[in-house]
């Protein structure tokens, strides 16, 4: 994808406030991106939004590239 970080940067946009609204997480400023990625990934795999990656493919890079694929079939 030649726009993955701004597909990343809607996925964390859109992934926070998926789950400040779901009322299962509130984010803070403090939080790093690695943080808010991970957490993000794990709620939309839980909910089934999302295919899990295979265990041996989870990795920080393979989270981030899930997102903004996720991302960039939003209609938003």
């Amino acid at each position: 994808m030649k726009d993955e970080k701004e597909q990343l940067k809607k996925a964390i946009r859109i992934g926070m406030n998926y789950g400040e609204n779901r009322g299962v997480v509130k984010f803070d400023a403090t939080d790093s991106s690695d943080h808010k990625i991970e957490y993000i990934y794990r709620l939309l795999v839980h909910d089934k939004l999302i295919t899990p990656l295979p265990a041996e493919q989870l990795s920080m890079s393979s989270m981030k590239h899930k997102l903004a694929l996720w991302a960039s079939k939003l209609k938003v």
